[in-house]
């Protein structure tokens, strides 16, 4: 299985959209600081995701969610997501 991701700064209010095989992991990963491009905005928090069976399609969608991030179709996408999605799925 393959997710794209949106994590939130808390203290900073920035966004990253990022993919990935293990959300949990992942997760771990940027609030420990070891992605160079993200620790200065730590801590994270997942605010968003969707999962993959094939990779390619994974990668696809994040490009895509990438070229409307800030716009008005990344504003649409946080706001019709239930967040309660992350809590059922335990992360």
């Amino acid at each position: 299985m393959y997710y794209i991701y949106i994590l939130h700064s808390v203290n900073f209010g920035r966004y990253y959209v990022g993919f990935t095989s293990n959300l949990k992991k992942r997760l771990k990963y940027h609030n420990k600081g070891s992605n160079r491009s993200t620790r200065a905005y730590r801590p994270y928090e997942l605010i968003y995701f969707e999962k993959f069976v094939f990779k390619t399609e994974a990668l696809k969608r994040e490009r895509q969610i990438k070229k409307f991030k800030g716009g008005k179709a990344f504003k649409l996408l946080l706001s019709s997501w239930d967040g309660g999605a992350v809590k059922r799925a335990g992360l």
